[in-house]
């Protein structure tokens, strides 16, 4: 198994649970505040302990509600709130789905040129035969360099 390949599976491995976990979705009106509004502090507590104005911190709120606020300001923000920022990209489905549905689509992209191709010189290609070549290369893409994937015609 490729270096690619081993570490899609670890991530995919590790990813999973994340994904299938309604648990991450963000409360509407963001962690902060919905940790703050729990732990029943104030805006003005929450900034003494940010060292921020109160101000700040409805700004802070209102930035994470609209995804604008920084990584930074959160990771403050969770400090001050005894809590640990977890940061995560969570792919929609597994990684080694995603690189075998692109692969798919590059042999798609690729093979549509060349029944043109063929019609210009008067052959044809039974349906089944495309098929076939067109797993053939969507085999030959997934173990090539993934990154050859990811180049826009």
């Amino acid at each position: 198994m490729d270096q690619h390949r081993l570490a899609r599976k670890h991530l995919d491995r590790r990813l999973t649970p994340l994904r299938l976990s309604e648990a991450l979705a963000r409360p509407p009106r963001g962690w902060v505040r919905a940790i703050r509004d729990a732990l029943g502090m104030t805006t003005r507590q929450l900034a003494k302990r940010i060292g921020i104005s109160q101000s700040g911190v409805v700004g802070l709120e209102k930035g994470e509600v609209q995804g604008s606020v920084s990584l930074v300001t959160l990771q403050q923000a969770a400090e001050a709130l005894n809590c640990t920022l977890v940061y995560a990209l969570v792919p929609n489905t597994s990684l080694e789905e995603m690189v075998r549905d692109r692969a798919q689509q590059v042999a798609t992209d690729q093979l549509a040129r060349i029944p043109h191709t063929i019609r210009l010189e008067d052959q044809g290609l039974a349906p089944s035969e495309l098929a076939a070549q067109h797993e053939r290369l969507v085999q030959e893409l997934l173990k090539g360099a993934p990154r050859r994937l990811w180049d826009e015609p």
